[in-house]
């Protein structure tokens, strides 16, 4: 039965007949064992410290460099092991600056990953394969000789079997390295994949737990007052009724906001036709000027004619109201719409004369159920979801919406592309 035994890896590294050398992400040797010393011609203690294409430039076409420091940067970039099958790569006398040997490699280049799961070093393993080269054209000048002499079929031969080993070892050489390069894409698509899969299971788990801590409270609130119109015969079952009925409202909000966002992030093909934005601007703020909630905040709308967009007149309807909503509750006595061209896009921009958002915090309120400390406070009853669905309505019309720069308050930015006349999309 084998012991087992610590393993001396630096003796391993050391007895190694592979020619191997450990470079920093920087390209700077670290370490080389005797194989590579014996290989190259140069010794350790004048390598190491030294950037690998200082050393060896690669000839004068600076080609082969070029390609050794691609595979490098694939390597420290995507973490995994990248091959070079054969590689011309010239390499210079250690004491004949400007004489370089015509030399073939297969070079293999490996990560090594540090405590942060980043390329810490790269293993550069290296096999000169320039006797092989050289024995292949040796032969192609011997049967060309034999021809010479007069044995020309029995040299044709030769030149073409040659010839042809030759082009196959160069033309698998190339197989190989599509092979390998499709192997890092299909790689790279994985992870990305498997990246997105683990993000939309976090939101929708984290789309659950948050439906569930705002449901709980208007099922609690409704609950709570049927029992206690059950239990208590003196209460004031109409008051208990109006009570319970606002919790059901707040319930159905909340639902209804929900199917809409899980409608819009389903990418729902939409049904669009050109819409004018001042006049949208203008009749939804006049509708809301007949039941205004808020006495104190005036809304006024500086909007510039014959902007027209393709969209959904009842979702852009929506995206302003959340925005007006929005812009409402934290007012102190001004919101603010524009409307106007900007190259090819409708800008819509919506601001109000409140205390405004942190930077910090401007992405954050369009995630679904955010309410900051303030928000709870003035608005209590407010779903949490209105610049959430506003965003992916922007989303669905192929714009955007964002949080632009205002002081003193906040200025929602909507950028949506101009109606084209040919139909065509953006």
């Amino acid at each position: 039965m084998w012991k087992v035994v610590e393993v001396d890896f630096s003796a391993v590294f050391e007895a190694s007949p592979v020619a191997v050398s450990i470079l920093s992400p920087g390209w700077e040797y670290v370490a080389v064992n005797g194989a590579y010393e014996r290989l190259t011609g140069w010794s350790r203690e004048r390598l190491v410290g030294r950037n690998v294409f200082e050393v060896f430039p690669g000839g004068r076409s600076g080609r082969s460099a070029e390609q050794l420091r691609e595979s490098l940067e694939r390597v420290v970039t995507a973490a995994e092991v990248d091959t070079m099958p054969l590689q011309r790569y010239d390499t210079e006398e250690p004491e004949q600056a400007g004489t370089f040997h015509e030399r073939y490699w297969s070079i293999l280049n490996a990560p090594v990953l540090g405590p942060d799961r980043g390329v810490a070093l790269v293993i550069n393993r290296v096999e000169e394969v320039t006797g092989f080269i050289q024995r292949l054209r040796e032969a192609d000048t011997d049967t060309d000789t034999g021809a010479n002499a007069g044995g020309d079929t029995l040299a044709e031969a030769l030149v073409a079997r040659t010839r042809a080993i030759e082009a196959e070892l160069f033309v698998r050489a190339r197989e190989l390295q599509e092979v390998n390069r499709r192997l890092r894409d299909a790689r790279e698509h994985e992870r990305q994949a498997a990246v997105a899969a683990r993000r939309a299971l976090r939101r929708q788990q984290q789309a659950v737990a948050d439906t569930s801590h705002d449901l709980r409270g208007p099922l609690a609130g409704l609950q709570t007052r049927l029992e206690s119109a059950l239990t208590d015969p003196d209460a004031d079952s109409r008051e208990i009724l109006h009570a319970a009925l606002h919790d059901a409202e707040r319930i159905g909000d909340i639902v209804s906001d929900l199917l809409e966002l899980a409608r819009l992030e389903a990418n729902t093909p939409l049904r669009t036709q050109r819409v004018d934005l001042a006049h949208l601007a203008r009749t939804e703020t006049a509708r809301r000027a007949e039941s205004h909630r808020l006495p104190d905040v005036s809304v006024t709308v500086d909007a510039e004619d014959g902007v027209e967009v393709d969209a959904s007149p009842v979702r852009l309807a929506r995206l302003l109201n959340n925005l007006l909503d929005n812009a409402e509750r934290h007012a102190r006595s001004r919101v603010h719409v524009t409307v106007a061209r900007d190259g090819e896009h409708a800008v819509m921009d919506v601001t109000d004369d409140g205390p405004g958002i942190p930077a910090s915090e401007r992405e954050n309120v369009f995630d679904r159920f955010y309410r900051g400390a303030d928000t709870r406070r003035s608005d209590p009853g407010g779903t949490g979801l209105g610049l959430a669905i506003a965003r992916q309505i922007a989303l669905a019309h192929h714009g955007t919406l964002h949080i632009a720069d205002q002081t003193p308050g906040t200025r929602f930015t909507l950028r949506l592309p101009l109606h084209r006349p040919d139909g065509s999309t953006p």
